[in-house]
C-alpha cells in the first residue's frame, strides 16, 4: 500500500538557522498518526510545509501523490486543517460559517445543504446551526471547526493540539468524534498534542521529533520497547529530555491569517 503522506529528507532553514533536518516518514491511508516533540522541534514547521503554508528547502513532501511544492492547488483538495487556536468567524452562525467554506472550496450548491446538516448532526451542532459562533463553548467550537474541515471531503485531517484548553471530558467526547470519523470514511488523521495520554490511547503510530530531527518512531508498545520505559511519558522524556509542558501557542490572529492565505489561494 502506497502511504497517504511521504516525507523524504526534508529540511527548512532560516537563515542560519535549521528548524526541520533531514525528517523523513510516511503515513499510511486510514491511520491515525501522531507528531510529538517539545516546544521548538519542529512540529509546526513540518505541518506548515505539509499543508503548503512553507517550502521546505530539500526534499520532497507528498500528501495522496501529490508534489506538495510543485501540486499546490491539487494537495489543498487533499486536506482539511484545524488549527491550534479558533479560525471561525464568531460574528457568522455555525451554518453561514459552514455555507462560507463550501464557497472557498467551490463546492457543488445542490450538495452543500445537505452536507452542512449531516455533518453538524455529526458532532452534534445541527440544534444550534442559527446561533451566533461567540456563543459557542470551546468544545463546540473545535467540534464545528471539525466539521468545516470535513465538508469537502478530505482524504487526511490534520489536528495541530485540537483538544488544548479543554476539560478533560470535553477532550474525550471529541476524541470519540475524531475517531469515528476515522472509521467511518477511513481519514487518515495527523495530529500532534502535549496530552500524552491521548496519543497513548488514540494514535495508532507516533513520531518524536527534537531539535528538527525525527528521534523514533513506531507504536506506543515499540516506543517502550525501544527506550525500556512502561509508558509513553517516560518515553517522551528519555528520548528528548524534556517535561511534558504547554506549546507556546501563536496568536488566534496569527491562525485567522494562515486559514485566509490558503482559502486566498484556493480561489486564484
Amino acid at each position: 500500500m502506497n502511504p497517504i503522506i511521504s516525507v523524504n529528507n526534508v529540511t527548512k532553514k532560516f537563515g542560519d538557522f535549521t528548524a526541520v533536518d533531514g525528517v523523513s516518514f510516511t503515513v499510511q491511508p486510514g491511520e491515525i498518526f501522531a507528531f510529538l516533540g517539545p516546544n521548538g522541534a519542529g512540529k509546526s514547521t513540518t505541518i506548515k510545509m505539509l499543508t503548503t503554508l512553507l517550502k521546505p528547502t530539500s526534499g520532497e513532501l507528498r500528501l495522496a501523490g501529490h508534489d506538495v511544492t510543485k501540486e499546490q492547488d491539487a494537495t489543498r483538495k487533499m486536506f482539511g486543517i484545524v488549527f491550534q487556536d479558533a479560525s471561525l468567524d464568531d460574528e457568522l452562525t455555525a451554518f453561514e460559517n459552514m455555507q462560507l467554506h463550501a464557497v472557498l472550496y467551490g463546492i457543488n450548491r445542490k450538495q452543500v445543504s445537505g452536507r452542512i446538516e449531516e455533518l453538524l448532526k455529526l458532532v452534534d451542532l445541527w440544534e444550534r446551526r442559527k446561533a451566533i459562533v461567540k456563543t459557542f463553548s470551546g468544545g463546540m467550537k473545535r467540534r464545528l471547526e471539525i466539521a468545516r474541515g470535513l465538508m469537502h471531503h478530505p482524504k487526511i485531517m490534520f489536528l495541530d493540539e485540537p483538544t488544548l484548553g479543554l476539560d478533560a471530558q470535553t477532550r474525550n467526547l471529541l476524541w470519540n468524534y475524531i475517531k469515528e470519523l476515522n472509521q467511518k470514511e477511513q481519514m487518515t488523521i495527523f495530529f500532534t498534542t502535549h496530552y500524552l495520554g491521548e496519543a497513548e490511547a488514540v494514535a495508532q503510530r507516533i513520531a518524536f521529533i527534537d531539535h528538527g530531527k525525527i528521534v523514533a518512531s513506531g507504536t506506543t508498545e515499540e516506543l517502550k520497547q525501544q527506550t525500556g520505559t512502561n509508558n509513553l511519558e517516560e518515553a517522551y522524556l528519555k528520548l528528548t529530555g524534556t517535561q511534558v509542558r504547554d506549546e507556546t501557542l501563536d496568536s488566534a490572529e496569527g491562525n485567522r491569517e494562515r486559514f485566509r492565505s490558503i482559502m486566498k489561494n484556493k480561489q486564484r
